[in-house]
Parts: structure tokens; sequence; C-alpha cells
């Protein structure tokens, strides 16, 4: 799974370039934010603009990447489709992780934390 990253001050904004977060992409997915989270990125915020289907296997990984990423960096999510939204409210994941309507609402709310 392609993803592309922007770094904005103290903020990486991950981009998924994909319209499907599922069993055939988790791996790769998991894979690709271990690293960029390796790389030094302290705060993440996930771009889930394009994928407008997730299912298990997909939140699997959403948490996993948020574990692996320990208590001193953060990764929260933004731009959910409803589909998407629906299955973080029904799991009430959407509880367990920050939430923005836009990237630009989480970059705004992020640099406001960092001051």
């Amino acid at each position: 799974m392609d993803i592309e990253t922007n770094v904005v001050g103290d903020i990486t904004v991950a981009k998924l370039c994909a319209t499907r977060l599922d069993a055939a992409r988790a791996v790769r997915f998991k894979e690709g934010l271990r690293e960029i989270s390796e790389a030094g990125a302290g705060h993440i915020v996930l771009d889930m603009t394009d994928i407008d289907f997730m299912d298990s296997s997909g939140l699997g990984a959403v948490v996993t990447v948020m574990k692996h990423m320990g208590r001193d960096k953060t990764l929260e999510l933004a731009a959910l489709r409803p589909a998407v939204g629906k299955v973080f409210k029904l799991t009430r994941m959407d509880s367990v992780f920050g939430i923005y309507p836009s990237v630009e609402d989480a970059l705004a709310q992020g640099m406001k934390t960092a001051i």
C-alpha cells in the first residue's frame, strides 16, 4: 500500500493511497506506518480521505500500529468517509482514537496542542 507523507511542524500526515483497507492490504499498511514511526514521526495524522471500505483486518491493523507506537507517540485519524466512520463507531474505537473531519482540522488542533 502506498502511503504519501507530508510533515507539517511536528506532525506527519500519512495519506493512504488506496480505496480499501482490508485483509489484502493490512500487512503492507502496518509495515508502512511502522517505518514512518521508526523514522522519527512522533505524531501521525492518518489521512483516510480515499478509503471507502475498511474491514475488521483493516481496523485491527490501525489498532496494531497505534499500540506499536507506544505511549510517547500519537496516531490520530482524519477525513473518514461515512462507511469507515461507522466501523469506528460500532466498535467504539471512536473513543480510543482522535478523529477529525479533515486533515486541516487535525493539524489545527495538533498545532494548538504542541504550543
